[in-house]
Order: structure tokens, then C-alpha cells, then sequence
């Protein structure tokens, strides 16, 4: 297991699966795993490594596709085929006792790789796409489409307007939003080979969500679920369904908050991140039916 990372701290690369992936490591103690959302990277976590790092050694790697790990086009960016990236880097780095926190479409992942690796101690999940979520389902579907697909090829390098609102409705409060925000999403978005990496996840959206419904059960890790009030990308009524599919869970649900609660109110995420982590398996329990 990780004990002190020392000189080792700041930003790398590995290949993982003959892809190039950037990841962050920082501090020391037991490992710590961030997984980032859609078309997020490392940069998600810009107001919690830090503070995460003060008692444990934090990964947070950029899934191939995203974040500064460009891959091409025909890339599979699956949830099941980074849960076996993860999987890859969490064997090669050794992490053992292994907590990790995800955010939406990289809960998703955290949940993938729950079911398969008994090493993983605690998860820590904002607003993680699930089955019983149906927010976005049509677009996805219409997206992943001939049409769609077309659509995502020749507008993505002018919908730079669209992207700006976009990452305005994550928030439950816009105002919120810290300066930079919007300029280091777009910088992960207008890449080489993101229009076509967008298009092979959501051609794999169904069928992940569908094997997705058959892992969870097989989750044992205690989970703790935190959705803002306001969130608009995942359904906030998922999370009582998805917890109860869970052998040990707990919900958490902040006030005003919309999607992405690790960067709208991080003093309390980063709290509640720390507290749960210490002792998981006594935070939680199995939600009632």
C-alpha cells in the first residue's frame, strides 16, 4: 500500500492499455482515488486534492479521452472499458485498502470497479449516473444516433456559447462559480478527438447502464451518495433507489446545490469526504425499502 509518496507528488503519465493517461498524485498516508466525470479530468478536483491530500495519497487520474489524456476517435470510451483502465492502474500502483471518490458519469465507473476489486474500502459518489436516473436519457439516445452523431462532429468546434451555458446549469447557483471555470472546462472539451470520443460513450450509454443494474448489487463497499438539491444531470430521486441496491449506504443531499457539489461547496464536500472515509463502516447502513 501506499505509505508517502514524498518527492513523488505533482503531475505524470502512464500508460495504461497502450493509452497515454495524465494523472495527479499528491500527499501521503492510504490512496485515495478520484474519478472525474464526462468529459472532466483532474481539473474537477482543483478545489479538493489539496485538501484530501492533508491525510491521504490522492490519485486523480484523466480516463483516456479526457482531460489532458487525448485519445483518438475510435477509442473505447465505455464505462466498463475505464473501469478496466482503473482497474489496471490501481494493480500497477499496488493501492491497497483503496477509498474512492467520483463525481456523475464517474460514479458510474466507481461502482464498475466496486463490484470486481475486494481492495476498495469506501466510496464517495456526487450525484453518480445510474439506471433510475432518466434526465438526459433522450438526448443520449439522440446523440448516439447517425444524425446525432453528425451533429457532434460539425458543431462541437462552434458550440464553444452552448459548452459556456452548459457548465452554468451544473450549478445550483451560477454565481458560485469560480473565475477559470469556464475556460479550463472548455480546454478539456475543444481537443483532439473529442467529438469522437463523446460519440463512442454515449453509443455505449444503454448498454453500460444495463450493466451497470446487474454489478451494483454485487457492490459490498460502504457508500456514501451526495447529490445537490438542484441537480439537473442526475436525477436527486435516484439516489433513495440506487442506495437501497446497495449493501451499505448513506445519502447526503446539500441544499441549493446543483451537479457538482465538489466544486459549488467543496469546504462541505471535502468535509464530508474526510469524516466518511475515517470510519465508513460505521457512517452507514442499509437503507430502509
Amino acid at each position: 500500500m501506499v505509505a508517502n509518496p514524498g518527492p513523488e507528488s505533482g503531475a505524470f503519465w502512464a500508460e495504461i492499455d497502450g493509452q497515454r493517461m495524465h494523472y495527479q498524485r499528491a500527499g501521503s498516508g492510504p490512496p485515495l482515488l478520484l474519478i472525474h466525470g464526462l468529459l472532466g479530468g483532474s481539473f474537477c478536483w482543483r478545489f479538493n486534492i489539496n485538501k484530501l491530500a492533508a491525510k491521504r495519497t490522492v490519485f486523480a487520474p484523466d480516463l483516456p479521452g479526457m482531460g489532458l489524456s487525448d485519445a483518438s476517435g475510435s477509442t473505447d470510451c465505455s464505462m466498463r472499458r475505464q473501469a478496466d483502465r482503473l482497474a489496471n492502474f490501481i494493480a500497477r500502483n499496488d493501492l491497497r485498502d483503496l477509498d474512492i471518490v467520483a463525481s456523475s458519469w464517474g460514479g458510474a465507473v466507481a461502482l464498475l470497479l466496486a463490484a470486481r476489486l475486494r481492495q476498495i474500502r469506501s466510496l464517495v459518489l456526487a450525484a453518480p449516473v445510474n439506471p433510475w436516473s432518466e434526465y438526459g436519457r433522450g438526448r443520449i439516445r439522440f446523440f448516439s444516433g447517425v444524425i446525432g452523431a453528425l451533429v457532434v462532429r460539425c458543431g462541437l468546434p462552434f458550440s464553444r456559447r452552448v459548452h459556456s451555458l452548459g457548465v452554468q446549469r451544473m450549478y445550483g447557483d451560477p454565481v458560485r462559480m469560480s473565475p477559470g471555470t469556464l475556460e479550463g472546462y472548455s480546454n478539456l472539451l475543444f481537443r483532439p478527438g473529442r467529438a469522437g470520443n463523446l460519440i463512442n460513450i454515449m453509443r455505449n450509454w444503454e448498454a453500460d447502464l444495463e450493466f451497470l443494474r446487474e454489478a451494483i448489487p454485487r457492490v459490498n463497499a460502504p457508500t456514501l451518495l451526495v447529490w445537490g438539491s438542484l441537480d439537473g444531470a442526475v436525477d436527486p430521486g435516484s439516489a433513495q433507489i440506487l442506495g437501497r441496491s446497495l449493501a451499505s449506504c448513506r445519502v447526503e443531499v446539500l441544499p441549493g446545490v446543483g451537479h457538482l457539489p465538489f466544486e459549488e461547496s467543496p469546504e462541505v464536500f471535502n468535509r464530508l469526504v474526510l469524516d466518511f472515509i475515517e470510519h465508513p463502516e460505521t457512517t452507514c447502513d442499509k437503507l430502509s425499502p
